[in-house]
Parts: C-alpha cells; sequence; structure tokens
C-alpha cells in the first residue's frame, strides 16, 4: 500500500532544544538584552518587539518561534510542563481566566470594600503614611473591608490600620522582579500574575476608590477608574476620593485647564473627582455610599 503522506498541519516539528532554563523571573527580563540563544546574536534593535502583556515576544521571521515560547515558558515557571500544551503561548489565555476566576470567587466572599490605592514608595515618617493607617483604621472600624495592591507604602499603611482595627485587611498582590513584596498586615490575600486581571479586581466590587499620592502605576490606576465612570461601565455613584490637595492640584488644574479648554471631556466630568485633605472628609463621602454586588 502506497505510503499516505500527513498533512501538513500534523507533522511535528523537531526542535533541538536546550536543557531546561533554571532562572527568575528578574534573571529573564534583565537577560533579554544579550540573549544566551546564539539566534540572538545577529539581530539588530529593530528585530525585538517590546514585551506584550503576555510577556516578552520576538519576530518570527529571523527565529525558531517554537523555540522562543518554550523558553519563554520555562524561564516564567521552572516546573513547568514541558508538553504540547505549554509549547502554544494560545494556551496562556486559561491561566489568564483561571486569574479572573479565582479573584471573583475570592470577592464574593468579602463585603462593603473600599479599595485605596497610592505610592509603594512612602516611607513611615512621610504625613500621607500616618494618614493612610488612619484612614484604614475608620474603613476597618465602620465595617468596610479595606483592598489595597497589598505591597509596601500607602498599601502596607492603610492595611496596617485596617488589621489594628480588627478587621478585613485584604491585599492583591502582584508578581513582579522587584520591589514588591506582600506587607505584614494583609489578613487575606490573593496574588496575580498579570496586572491587568489585578486591577479588575482591585475595582470590580468596591463602593469607593480612594487614591493617595503616588507615581505611574496609582496614575494608571487612577484614569482607568475616571475612564470607566466617565464612559458609564461603572456607576456614578462610586466616589474618587483624591487624598492631599497640594499633590493633586496641578493634574487637577491641568484636566481643566488643557484637556476642557480644548474640548477633550465635559465639564461634569471634572465633577467625578473629589478631593479631601482629612480622614474625617474621607470617612463622610465613604459612609454615604452603598454596597456593591457582583
Amino acid at each position: 500500500m502506497p505510503k499516505i503522506p500527513l498533512p501538513r498541519s500534523s507533522k511535528k516539528k523537531i526542535v533541538d532544544m536546550d536543557p531546561p532554563v533554571q532562572e527568575s523571573d528578574a534573571d529573564f527580563f534583565t537577560s533579554l538584552p544579550n540573549s544566551s540563544l546564539d539566534e540572538d546574536a545577529h539581530l539588530s534593535d529593530h528585530d525585538h518587539v517590546e514585551p506584550s502583556w503576555t510577556g516578552p515576544s520576538f519576530r518570527p521571521a529571523e527565529l525558531d518561534p517554537d523555540r522562543h515560547v518554550k523558553r519563554w515558558v520555562k524561564a516564567h515557571d521552572a516546573h513547568a510542563d514541558q508538553s504540547s500544551f505549554t509549547e502554544n503561548i494560545n494556551w496562556r489565555l486559561f491561566r489568564i481566566l483561571a486569574e479572573f476566576v479565582e479573584g471573583f470567587e475570592f470577592l464574593s466572599r468579602l463585603s462593603r470594600e473600599v479599595s485605596i490605592f497610592g505610592s509603594a514608595r512612602m516611607t513611615p515618617d512621610d504625613p500621607y503614611y500616618q494618614i493612610a493607617i488612619e484612614l484604614g483604621y475608620a474603613c476597618a472600624r465602620a465595617g468596610f473591608a479595606v483592598i489595597t495592591g497589598g505591597g509596601p507604602g500607602i498599601m502596607e499603611a492603610a492595611n496596617r490600620g485596617a488589621d489594628m482595627a480588627g478587621g478585613q485587611s485584604v491585599g492583591l498582590n502582584i508578581q513582579l522582579p522587584r520591589e514588591q513584596r506582600e506587607n505584614p498586615y494583609v489578613n487575606h490575600s490573593l496574588g496575580f500574575r498579570y496586572f491587568f486581571t489585578r486591577k479588575v479586581m482591585l475595582s470590580a466590587a468596591a463602593q469607593a476608590y480612594v487614591f493617595f499620592p503616588g507615581g505611574i502605576g496609582t496614575l494608571n490606576e487612577l484614569i482607568e477608574m475616571v475612564e470607566l465612570i466617565q464612559t458609564g461601565k461603572a456607576s456614578d455613584r462610586v466616589p474618587v476620593i483624591l487624598v492631599g490637595s497640594q499633590y493633586w492640584e496641578g493634574m487637577l488644574a491641568w484636566i481643566e485647564q488643557v484637556m476642557l479648554e480644548h474640548g477633550m471631556i465635559d465639564q461634569k466630568d471634572l465633577h467625578i473627582f473629589q478631593v479631601v485633605d482629612t480622614v474625617d472628609e474621607a470617612m463622610r463621602i465613604i459612609l454615604k455610599t452603598s454596597e456593591r454586588v457582583l
């Protein structure tokens, strides 16, 4: 009987695999510009693609895509099963889906959530750190679950206050190559690999968003929350509270004097922000809110 050739899509490509890469996320990211793979040696800067939301990627035209996908899998999970399941990066959608499922199940066990955002670099001797402790304490005493990103700085301060009050001190942590660590004042925690799944959980059930001074990450979270309210994707009954008028006044002035003047936003959009300087002012707003149900 003549030998019937397999369909092209059924042929397995044999790849000369390197030994498993045992390195941390930090080692992987810092090693990207000087990859140990021979194929990378001749590539110019424009041949590399910036890391995507699923991780670093490369142009397949000059590289063996199977080899690089497998290296990506191993570098992020040294114990990953190197089977056909993990050979295709599209299967990572299941990991993303799992984070959403686990996250919503976790939130469903909480009630009356207030999400507090702010810089991870804030030190205990900063006045805002003390205000965050006091606000976390006041929220917990009033029966609210205090949710933060679970890290140091303002997050630690808010969790610290909630824990001191014997309340629910929740940390939704993120796995980063460096800097982020879970603070010791969290008594309910969940870790995330992806920023976008974590951000959804920080916003999904909270009945108030409180923003302390922060950097790029805090600003990113603030603008997204405002956008959700502005576009009707989130309720406008969820207040966006900015703590520290002196810190936020420059941004708010630019929004009003530039964005509004150029017609990029409406006058009513300015009312999304509520600026306070004290714990009492913040609590007066929070106590008027209603619980959101997932």
